[in-house]
């Protein structure tokens, strides 16, 4: 049995090296992700020999990540299927890319399942679009960013800092009383959020606003996910200020080209199963996106 323990922000040390030596491109193999939606996935996290282990419960059934870190992962894979029969459950992994089934499937042929995980596939994006928006398909972002320019002539773009981030804070709860309709989900996601304000710095966290009238009106947060991508956590922009989103997300970006020339991708994340947020991901056309399945050991 694997002895896994309750994740701490303190676990930063040994677990980012596990993760940048892996280079995974699912954006839940990321330690700030791990750590802020902990408490709510139940996740806890153990290492085994040079891999992180992390095992979650979703609906009341336990599932591991693939592990994350280099080296022979077939005694890894071994080890946690024991753990899986010491506690007299299914050995299940979650979040698996097509990469990662085809090593699976050469270490247990013809005894994995697979069912895709379609609400938690990651939009991913070519950074360099993001920032110049060109092309056709995506005439109708640079229309709202111009209208926002034209009717926002004060705005201005400013990286977070601790003399702005509370401001930033009061601004997602202004968010999330006007979008309190999803009251569950928001929850959920305000205790994550509230971890990544509480911990920006510790955790590496960079982020950017937008003010109008000196108002904060939408920020983002995010940082490099493996050696060519960067993930977006969170952005929230008020959505009847015309173009706030569309500002927040090229201004952004336009930072991220900027600090990482070597970056190519943006990961976005996923949408939760949510249409709007699905319709809103898929209007930006992602360059591809980062597939996840389930994948169910049988005899």
């Amino acid at each position: 049995m694997i002895t896994f323990k309750k994740v701490e922000l303190n676990d930063k040390t040994w677990m980012d090296p596990l993760l940048s030596a892996a280079d995974l491109r699912g954006g839940h193999q990321n330690f700030t992700n791990i750590f802020a939606w902990s408490e709510i996935y139940n996740y806890q996290v153990a290492r085994v020999k040079d891999y992180l282990v992390v095992k979650g419960i979703l609906n009341g059934s336990p599932y591991y990540f693939y592990p994350a870190g280099s080296g022979d992962i077939k005694p890894v894979f071994g080890i946690m299927q024991q753990d899986a029969a010491s506690c007299g459950h299914e050995f299940v992994f979650a979040g698996v890319s097509p990469e990662n089934i085809t090593v699976l499937n050469h270490a247990f042929p013809e005894h994995l399942e697979y069912k895709e995980m379609r609400d938690s596939f990651d939009y991913v994006y070519l950074l360099d679009k993001l920032v110049t928006l060109q092309g056709n398909k995506l005439h109708s972002k640079r229309n709202h960013i111009n209208r926002f320019k034209k009717e926002h002539p004060d705005w201005n773009f400013e990286q977070i800092s601790p003399e702005n981030i509370a401001e930033c804070w009061e601004m997602n709860q202004d968010w999330c009383r006007i979008n309190s309709r999803n009251v569950a989900e928001i929850a959920k996601e305000s205790c994550a959020v509230r971890r990544c304000f509480n911990h920006f710095s510790e955790l590496g966290l960079e982020g950017g606003l937008i003010r109008e009238e000196g108002r904060v009106i939408a920020f983002t947060m995010g940082e490099p996910l493996n050696s060519d991508t960067y993930i977006i956590h969170i952005e929230k922009a008020f959505g009847e200020i015309t173009g706030s989103y569309q500002m927040i997300n090229r201004e952004f970006a336009a930072l991220i080209q900027k600090t990482y020339p070597e970056l190519i991708y943006v990961n976005r994340e996923e949408d939760m199963g949510f249409e709007g947020l699905r319709k809103a991901k898929l209007s930006y056309h992602p360059e591809k996106m980062e597939e996840k399945y389930f994948a169910t050991y049988f005899e």
